[in-house]
């Protein structure tokens, strides 16, 4: 048996190539849409990639199954519980299975078993694999998508948090804890291999490392021990698992609709042509989307007018599924050898529209005079305090809620930077607005989108740790 996981360091999502060494054939469960890796890959090992398989209709990108199958003719394995509304409807034009709970199918001599784990979603299933060709008769691993993570469980809130499905959380919440007990029949030696790690918004505490077991999560995975552990109940895991959701990015409810009905088959990555910077000063920055990856200070100092600020962090997906729509033409500002990069980024989320794109370099230098550039403005907490009690600024603070009741600035109010789209009616629109977040990062991202749309925002540098230590007690907790 072969196995490796494909990892994205961005979205936090893993991607497993599972392959029969003897006969050659291959799966990958729940691939992301730029499929080519698991091609190339399956191939320097001698494999060929005959099937794919979703545990669920995913919220954080778009799944490469459709893809897949167009580009190898690979059969597709879904789900077919938890009801009409959370059927994949774009499979009937290809070779596929519909899933149950207690079916299985081979690859090769490798066994996957289907269990139907509900709560992350209604039609969440789990793949248990075996790998008979070894001669064993007992599983060697669960993939376990978004049901059980290394640290944590799959969050349940998702369909009303970000599908805005009202009322849905806590029974949600209430069949994950049911799922849960399923985890008791497997052995403690069973690796878990989880569709996620640290980083994803798909859970609250997921852990750094990649993979784990199911003895070791019963041990010292919190979620799963308010589920299954000693003096657990089903009201106390509600409560545990429902607590301090980070808000979820608002591109998630995007792609459930996508996921379920079909993303745009590809074919290859999009590719944009090389521009020049007057070639990007004449285009209007309201009508299309303009991505400045360059860093922070750089941008602060000087950008086009519209551009808005993305470095290619690990964030970089989250920020822009958030703040560009997908109806948006797209062009970057980039270091040409990281053109790819930034494409690959985009599409896995659903940004087809990638247009073109400068060398960064061309900004480097160019006086405001020559081109209209326009700044930033960014103060520091003894400022910021300064423009505070002179009622110059009201304050926005960017930082998740559960940030925001630990500790916030007097009259401050609050959007997670993922979220600010969907809520621009409520900030006033004459106001000059202080910006912050934890550490001035989050706050960099807000400053620049609402900047595009018009606002005046000042960026506060440190955010509010650096608050903290400048100005001890003025907080509300």
């Amino acid at each position: 048996m072969f196995m490796r996981l494909i990892y994205d360091e961005k979205l936090a999502q893993g991607a497993y190539l599972i392959g029969c060494q003897k006969t050659g054939e291959a799966i990958v469960i729940d691939p992301e849409r730029d499929v080519d890796r698991y091609i190339d890959l399956a191939k320097a090992n001698g494999l060929r990639i005959a099937a794919v398989a979703e545990t669920h209709i995913h919220a954080d990108f778009v799944s490469g199954a459709r893809e897949m199958a167009d580009r190898v003719g690979a059969r597709v394995y879904v789900s077919g519980e938890g009801g009409g509304d959370w059927q994949s409807k774009w499979v009937g034009d290809y070779d596929h299975v519909i899933l149950k709970d207690g079916d299985s199918f081979s690859i090769g001599n490798i066994e996957f078993k289907v269990v139907h784990t509900p709560g992350h979603t209604p039609e969440h299933m789990v793949y248990v694999v075996t790998d008979h060709g070894s001669g064993a008769s007992e599983p060697i691993a669960v993939c376990t998508g978004d049901f059980l993570f290394v640290g944590d469980l799959g969050r349940p809130d998702l369909l009303e948090s970000a599908a805005g499905q009202a009322g849905a959380r806590e029974p949600s919440a209430r069949r994950l804890f049911e799922s849960a007990k399923w985890l008791g029949s497997l052995p403690e030696f069973v690796q878990v291999w989880p569709g996620h790690g640290s980083g994803s918004a798909c859970g609250k505490a997921l852990g750094a490392v990649p993979t784990s077991t199911v003895g070791y999560e019963r041990r010292f995975n919190d979620a799963l021990r308010a589920a299954v552990g000693q003096g657990a109940s089903e009201q106390g895991f509600v409560d545990f698992i429902l607590e301090g959701q980070p808000e979820p990015p608002l591109y998630f409810a995007r792609m459930k609709r996508v996921n379920r009905d079909g993303p745009d088959v590809l074919g290859r990555l999009p590719q944009p042509r090389q521009l020049s910077l007057p070639d990007l000063v004449g285009l209007d920055a309201q009508q299309v989307a303009i991505l400045d990856t360059r860093p922070w200070p750089q941008y602060r100092d000087g950008h086009l007018p519209g551009a808005m600020s993305f470095p290619l962090r690990t964030t970089f997906n989250t920020d822009v599924g958030s703040m560009v729509r997908e109806d948006e033409d797209i062009y970057l500002i980039i270091e040409p050898q990281r053109v790819e990069e930034a494409v690959r980024n985009l599409v896995r989320i659903g940004l087809d529209r990638i247009k073109g794109w400068i060398d960064s370099a061309e900004m480097a230098g160019t006086p405001h005079s020559a081109i209209p550039l326009v700044t930033t403005p960014e103060v520091e907490p003894a400022q910021a305090a300064k423009l505070i009690d002179q009622g110059i600024v009201d304050v926005l603070d960017v930082r998740r809620s559960s940030e925001f009741a630990a500790g916030h600035l007097q009259g401050a109010r609050n959007m997670a930077h993922t979220r600010m789209a969907s809520r621009l009616d409520e900030l006033p629109t004459e106001a000059k607005l202080l910006v912050h977040c934890q550490g001035g990062i989050r706050s960099a991202r807000a400053c620049g989108f609402l900047q595009r749309l018009g606002y005046d925002v000042i960026n506060m540098k440190g955010g509010y740790e650096a608050w903290q230590k400048e100005h001890a007690g003025a907080t509300v907790r």
